[in-house]
């Protein structure tokens, strides 16, 4: 038999670990890969599946009535090496690509999962349980749920997984293998928090609901798998039934004594994350049945909530039930645990408040930048657990080694020569615990309060009257006012313009306009002069999200695919232009124009109508709220680009050598994570642009292969607008793979090159020419069969910049579409290689395979000084190794590619153009630096 108190590593460590690793994946978000997927699975799989498994072992014990033994002990720090290097393998697997790895992770975590059930299935068999003994029946199913979700999970890292199973995937995993471990822990864990008796029939509740629980998660992931919504509706239906029987016992409790710890207020607020995101996807799910929305919209929904089930209800209850649990197995008698107990509680109020208003704030159709101080808030405020922790348990171990606590124990108060001994040792405890101080815990009396105080300690330390209920509104204040703050700066981001003006009682018209297809239908709306005007506007876009702002001031909020809201435009006077302020819609037609008829109505704007200087008008669609979309305006400037001058002290040359493909005697599979990114480039000497960039660079990386590879590709947006990706190396149906995903979400796109070519690939948002335009662009080069080797390959893709502000602007859609970029570019640099000469060498064969990725200019590829004995043009030789003929060009339209082979005769410098010599002057222009 052994003690299951004190400090155990295997137990204690590994939980501590992976909620650090998920602290730093959230503060480095942006430099990881996958990091929703990321951040989500360090802390489930991670975090909370190792509380899961130590901590439903302990709850067993208890309730069983058994004692541990050296031989439990062992077998269940085994269980946790196994399922701890499951989730590190399976993080690796999918982070890398190979799924090989993650499919070994996964049979791991089943392993152990397994063993872990078998374990509490014997304990039970061999024990008399008590009144709450059959809620380990919680624990066993949700082992054989979580199975379940494993080998599936692990099914769906091959990477071509369709959105039905991985929320299937999900509702089995955090409704299932979490969901129901919380609901039979807290039938006991609850009332022990808040150190009263369980509710009568809360035994008896725990009984009928498992069944309701479990058997609601199987139909709610059968009917996701299925694509069922009705399916899905039911069981989460039938879920929040469960929640319901188990809630009630639970509130029954608290009207006994209500939550004040933080323990207690953490596992409360977990509790009503939990029902509400249940909620709203089970309404979801009526819904898109209903309207006919699909399983996309489910989708979509779930993808949304998801983060609130982990952020609102996962981290929550697990720091809740930590803050209770651990004083209490790290023992040493009541003053020690009592002192860990306030060490955890320390600011527990103002932690609890401020997570929760900020996770609300997150939740509201709010700024991206709101959204992100919220988010900060609330890390910083879940983040700080680790540091109370850690100072909690220092305290504790310091009043377990206090002199006169040989044991750690503390003699009862009132039994005989107990009472000022007791309070002299728990004095001499908490003062070794650094807890005696005025206002700490224990009220700064010398003896630790016991001498001055009657009934029973407060476990979790005394405070003054106020500073619980201070802390709760210096808790909510603080987030209220960042939160008010922010919308000042950035009103048009939450949807706010100039209100409305004129007479209230004036008669209303409400007209319904739908966005899609980058129209307003209707596009033009007559109203009576003197009329209000309501009008219900509803994104029925399938991918793309819009917007309606209108030049009185006038804005509505960004609207997803399926959203709809109602914007009071106000009383029209004179005639009254809107649009969709998202970058280039507005060039592309999205406009909408609102005539006033009739013998009030005046020409040109009226005040009525808003259009004064003080209004909110701005000129352009950028005005509106184009902040947080992902740059500034197109405001340009009146300075041309100096190309003579040097580089930043940043500039680093994009790499144009095209390595030689390793020899393979079949096709094989190319993985690779194309990240999008909004980076602040430089792209001229002097002048930077915010590109929407695939991994960081503009053009994106360049892909390799030969006829017959296949490739595997995730795109990840981690840009803050939609974007997608179309790869010309690819035949296949472009309904799924090239479709927009908004920020936060990833793809699988899997084709095979079934034919030579350079091809480009590029984000096929609309409006097209304005993602080009901005960097969303590349090559694929697909090797023709039995291409001789050369001494020298390179890749050089031409492309367009029509310049915003040249200090960190965007593409100038205005500009496109006059159809004269402010520089062409080889590799997204203008005259990069100037500044960085390509090497070569007398005699040698060098290769330069060219793209013309547009978006307007055609190319006349040309090397002054060179001549061209092979060319090989969108899939054609017109030269082959020739002797007594050449070529002097390369001739491309915009998205075609070919290359052309030559060897240099001498040592210099040989610049290389495009032979349309204003794009040469505008930095489609570079050097070959030739030696012996």
């Amino acid at each position: 038999m052994t003690k299951n108190r004190g400090f155990w590593p295997m137990r204690d460590i590994p939980t501590v670990l992976w909620l650090l690793l998920t602290v730093i994946a959230a503060l480095a978000h942006r430099a990881l890969p996958m990091p929703g997927w990321l951040m989500i699975h360090l802390l489930l799989l991670g975090a909370v599946t190792h509380a899961i498994l130590v901590w439903s072992q302990y709850f067993s014990f208890a309730l069983l009535r058994r004692a541990a033994t050296d031989v439990d002990r062992r077998r269940q720090s085994i269980r946790l090496i196994l399922s701890n290097g499951a989730a590190a393998l399976v993080i690796t697997g999918v982070l890398s690509g190979i799924w090989a790895v993650t499919v070994a992770g996964a049979a791991a975590l089943i392993v152990a999962v397994t063993w872990h059930a078998v374990t509490l299935v014997r304990r039970m068999r061999g024990s008399m349980p008590g009144r709450f003994g059959r809620t380990i029946r919680y624990y066993i199913a949700s082992a054989a749920l979580l199975t379940i979700g494993a080998a599936l999970g692990a099914w769906l890292a091959r990477g071509d997984a369709a959105s039905n199973l991985v929320v299937a995937h999900a509702l089995i995993n955090v409704l299932g293998w979490i969901g129901l471990t919380v609901a039979g822990t807290v039938v006991t864990l609850w009332p022990t928090i808040l150190r009263t008796r369980a509710d009568e029939g809360a035994a008896a509740g725990a009984s009928r609901a498992l069944p309701v629980l479990a058997g609601a998660v199987v139909i709610a992931a059968t009917g996701a798998a299925l694509e069922q919504l009705v399916a899905v509706a039911a069981g989460l239906g039938a879920y929040l039934v469960g929640l319901g029987i188990i809630f009630f016992s639970l509130f029954r409790a608290a009207r006994q004594k209500a939550p004040r710890s933080f323990a207690a207020l953490s596992v409360a607020a977990a509790m009503l994350w939990w029902a509400g995101a249940v909620a709203a996807v089970a309404v979801g799910a009526i819904v898109a049945a209903v309207d006919g929305g699909g399983f996309e919209a489910l989708d979509a929904l779930f993808g949304q909530v998801v983060p609130y089930l982990a952020a609102g209800f996962a981290v929550q209850v697990l720091v809740g039930a930590l803050s209770y649990l651990v004083p209490v197995v790290l023992g040493g008698g009541p003053t020690p645990v009592r002192v860990g107990t306030a060490g955890f509680d320390a600011a527990g109020i103002l932690r609890v408040t401020v997570a929760n208003a900020a996770l609300a704030v997150c939740a509201l159709p709010v700024s991206s930048l709101m959204r992100v101080a919220a988010s900060i808030m609330y890390l910083v405020a879940m983040a700080s657990f680790l540091v109370v922790m850690w100072r909690a348990m220092r305290a504790q171990r310091r009043a377990k080694a206090a002199p006169g606590l040989p044991d750690g124990g503390l003699p009862a108060i009132g039994r005989p020569g107990g009472g000022r001994r007791a309070a002299g040792q728990a004095a001499a405890g908490q003062a070794a615990a650094g807890l005696t101080d005025g206002g700490r815990p224990d009220g700064g009396l010398p003896d630790g309060g016991l001498s001055r105080r009657h009934g029973p300690i407060v476990p979790e330390g005394e405070q003054p009257a106020g500073r619980r209920s201070g802390q709760a509104v210096a808790g909510l204040l603080s987030v209220v006012l960042v939160a008010a703050g922010l919308a000042a700066a950035d009103p048009v981001g939450l949807g706010w313009g100039a209100a409305p003006v004129g007479a209230a009682d004036a008669p209303v018209q409400t007209v319904q306009v739908e966005a899609a297809n980058m129209r307003f239908t209707p596009d033009r709306i007559e109203v009576p002069a003197g009329t209000r005007l309501v009008i219900e506007v509803t994104n029925t876009d399938d991918e793309q999200v819009h917007d309606l702002v209108f030049a009185n001031g006038i804005a509505g909020g960004r609207l997803a695919p399926g959203e709809k809201e109602t914007i009071d435009v106000g009383v029209i006077t004179a005639d009254l232009d809107g649009w969709c302020s998202i970058l280039g819609h507005r060039q592309m037609g999205m406009t909408l124009q609102i005539v006033a008829t009739g013998s009030e109505a005046v020409s040109g704007a009226s005040p009525d109508a808003g259009v004064s200087p003080d209004a909110g008008a701005r000129p352009d669609a950028g005005a509106h709220g184009m902040g947080h979309m992902g740059g500034g305006t197109a405001t340009g400037s009146s300075t041309a680009p100096d190309l003579m001058a040097e580089p930043g002290p940043g500039f680093d040359p994009i790499d144009a050598e095209l390595p030689a493909l390793p020899a393979s005697d079949s096709p094989i599979t190319r993985e690779l994570t194309l990240t999008v990114r909004d980076e602040k480039r430089e792209v001229a000497p002097g002048v930077t642009q915010t590109l929407w960039t695939y991994n960081g660079t503009a053009p994106g990386p360049v892909l390799h292969g030969r006829v017959g590879d296949r490739f595997v590709i995730t795109l990840e947006n981690k840009g803050a607008m939609g974007h997608s990706i179309d790869f010309h190396a690819g035949s296949l149906a472009p309904d799924r793979p090239m479709r927009t995903i908004p920020p936060g979400k990833s793809l699988t796109y899997t084709f095979t090159a079934t034919r030579a070519g350079i091809w480009m690939y590029h984000c096929s948002t609309m409006p097209m020419s304005t993602h080009i335009a901005n960097g969303m662009y590349g090559a694929v080069v697909i090797e023709p069969a039995g291409l001789p080797a050369v001494d020298r390959s390179y890749v050089l893709v031409q492309g367009e910049y029509y310049l915003g502000d040249h200090d960190g602007g965007t593409v100038d859609p205005d500009r496109i579409a006059t159809r004269n970029p402010d520089l062409v570019t080889f590799n997204g640099y203008a005259n990069q290689y100037d500044h960085a000469p390509l090497p070569a060498r007398v005699g040698e064969r060098v290769r330069i395979w060219v793209l013309d990725a547009g978006i307007e200019r055609p190319s006349s590829f040309h090397v002054i000084g060179g001549q061209f004995d092979t060319v090989w043009a969108e899939g054609a030789y017109l030269l082959d190794h020739a002797t007594d003929t050449g070529s002097q060009a390369l001739a491309l339209q915009p998205a075609q590619g070919g290359f052309v082979e030559l060897s240099f005769p001498e040592k210099g410098t040989y610049p290389f153009v495009s032979h349309l010599m204003i794009d040469a002057e505008r930095g489609a222009h570079g050097l070959f630096a030739v030696d012996e």
